[in-house]
C-alpha cells in the first residue's frame, strides 16, 4: 500500500533529499576530527613528569618555546637561534595584553639550558613563565576494596 500524495506519476519532485547532505557532513566531521589534533602538534619533545600538574587547554594565541633534545630552540614551532630568542619574543608579545610564555623542554635537556632561557625571558620583560610537564601516572594501579 502506497501513500497517495496527490502528485501525478512521473512529475517533478520538489522535496529536498537530505541523505546525500548528511553523508557529506559526516565525512567532513570525521576529517576535521582527524586533522584537528595534528594542527596543534608543534615540536615533538618528551616532557618531564610531575605529580602536581594542572591540566590547562592549549589556546591558539599562546607563545610557546620548545627546547629539543639537541638544545635546538623553537618559538611557536619555528626554529630560532638562542641569541634571537629575547628579541623575537618581544616582537610577538609587543601588542599582547597577556605576556605569558610557556616552556616545553625535553626531559634530557640540562636544567642549565632551561634556566638560561628563563633568564633571557626575564631580561626581555616577560614575568609570567610556565613550565609544561606531563602528569605522573599513579603507581601500583587501582586499590581493591577491603
Amino acid at each position: 500500500m502506497a501513500m497517495d500524495t496527490g502528485q501525478q506519476r512521473g512529475g517533478l519532485n520538489s522535496q529536498i533529499n537530505v541523505t546525500p547532505l548528511v553523508d557529506v557532513m559526516l565525512v567532513l566531521l570525521i576529517i576535521m576530527m582527524l586533522v584537528a589534533p595534528m594542527l596543534q602538534q608543534g615540536v615533538s619533545v618528551k616532557l618531564p613528569t610531575a605529580s602536581n600538574t594542572v591540566d590547562k587547554p592549549e589556546v591558539q594565541g599562546q607563545t610557546v618555546i620548545a627546547i629539543g633534545r639537541d638544545k635546538q630552540f623553537y618559538l611557536n614551532a619555528k626554529p630560532i637561534g638562542e641569541g634571537d630568542l629575547a628579541t623575537r619574543v618581544n616582537e610577538l608579545l609587543e601588542n599582547s595584553k597577556d605576556k605569558i610564555v610557556l616552556i616545553k623542554a625535553d626531559e634530557e635537556v640540562e636544567y642549565s639550558a632551561v634556566m638560561a632561557t628563563m633568564d633571557q625571558l626575564r631580561q626581555a620583560g616577560v614575568e609570567d613563565i610556565g613550565l609544561v610537564t606531563t602528569a605522573k601516572k599513579p603507581a601500583g594501579g587501582a586499590k581493591g576494596a577491603q
